[in-house]
């Protein structure tokens, strides 16, 4: 079995979290998770992110329970940011980025685009 690095499975998470309807336990989150996680990673993962103020928690008998409290794409958006503002070519870097999406991504991204150069 393959390992994800931290940052991944962070993000994995956060996804699984932002999907969720309501509050999740960590075992739920483990059950969702592909790979099947250790309960512990996925517990340490959580308190960091409650620590960084991303999830918010309330207890429900013995256990804590975790909803997202950031939008996900925000959370995302600046992942890439703080990505291209340590990269020495953040050209370079914006060119690995649009060389790696599908088609369907490259039309998302062009209309976005388009949407900011129309905006004063």
């Amino acid at each position: 079995m393959s390992r994800r690095r931290l940052g991944q499975l962070e993000a994995e998470v956060l996804a699984v979290l932002a999907e969720a309807d309501d509050y999740v336990s960590t075992s739920e989150l483990c059950t969702r998770l592909a790979g099947d996680p250790a309960y512990t990673t996925i517990n340490t993962i959580l308190f960091r992110l409650h620590d960084k103020n991303m999830v918010e928690r309330v207890q429900r008998g013995r256990a804590f329970v975790y909803r997202l409290v950031v939008d996900e794409s925000e959370v995302a958006a600046e992942r890439m940011f703080s990505h291209l503002r340590v990269a020495s070519n953040p050209s370079s870097v914006l060119n690995q980025f649009v060389s790696g999406l599908n088609p369907e991504e490259a039309d998302a991204l062009r209309a976005v685009l388009d949407r900011h150069r129309e905006s004063p």
